[in-house]
């Protein structure tokens, strides 16, 4: 690991199929460029194997395991079952991918809303926090959340406004910043980056998408995540080993995580 720096990507897919070829080398890189862990959250019921597989290769890895929204006409009901199942086994830090999406056309809210509720509902029984899925959906998830009232979690990819970013942080949650950050053009994600209290921030990539702007349309991967990182450092004007420092305690004592040997 890089001397100085100690990151955690509290969101990234490093079992997606975009990886397939090079994740050895790529885990590799990116403890040599000084990121430490990688939380590795589940899309689907049938992944399930294959995120638990992270943790069980790397052992920088550790894994959220969720049904993740934009895939609800695949989710079956016994899904959830399974997802439960998953979680009384043990080994995961949290539950996500999950939340709502109102962005991509034709997801059927109302089943996305049930599907949320279960989760949330799942997340409480077990005394995990959640990873949210967050599009076009703020205000409803933060209703949701209120009323079910979960171990805190991260808002990913996080992209509403100062209010909402305010009743999040009342209800426990971080706040996930990543690739979208790095654009000059994204100026309310870079406002709210600059002035959140540092306590709400985490680090994400979301790799393989998301990918900053040095990396625009290609695969996003930890390996950005020091440069992230410094984004944010200039964007609040301290150095990136205390930006390092901060978030990735915030991370550790949101989902449970050891500092390294």
């Amino acid at each position: 690991m890089k001397p100085g720096l100690d990151l955690i990507d509290t969101h990234c897919h490093l079992d997606a199929v975009e990886f397939a070829a090079d994740r050895d080398q790529l885990v590799a890189q990116s403890l040599a460029a000084g990121v430490s862990t990688l939380v590795v959250p589940a899309v689907t019921a049938p992944g399930f194997a294959q995120t638990r597989q992270m943790a069980q290769l790397y052992p920088c890895c550790r894994i959220a395991l969720g049904l993740h929204p934009i895939y609800i006409q695949s989710h079956l009901p016994q899904h959830l079952s399974w997802l439960r199942a998953q979680l009384a086994q043990g080994g995961v830090v949290a539950v996500g991918e999950i939340g709502l999406d109102g962005f991509v056309p034709g997801l059927d809210m109302a089943a996305q809303e049930v599907l949320f509720v279960a989760q949330l509902q799942l997340a409480a029984e077990f005394d995990l926090p959640v990873l949210l899925h967050i599009r076009k959906a703020q205000d409803l998830i933060l209703k949701h959340v209120r009323r079910i009232r979960v171990k805190g979690g991260i808002a990913h990819a996080f992209n509403g406004s100062r209010q909402q970013a305010d009743e999040f942080i009342k209800l426990g949650f971080r706040l996930g910043f990543g690739g979208a950050m790095t654009f000059d053009r994204a100026r309310r994600i870079r406002e709210l980056a600059a002035t959140l209290p540092l306590q709400a921030l985490v680090l994400e990539t979301d790799a393989p998408d998301m990918a900053p702007a040095w990396a625009y349309r290609q695969r996003n991967s930890p390996v950005h995540l020091p440069r992230i990182a410094s984004v944010l450092a200039e964007l609040r004007q301290m150095t990136l080993a205390d930006v390092a420092a901060a978030t990735s305690a915030n991370a550790r004592e949101l989902l449970g995580l050891s500092a390294p040997a």
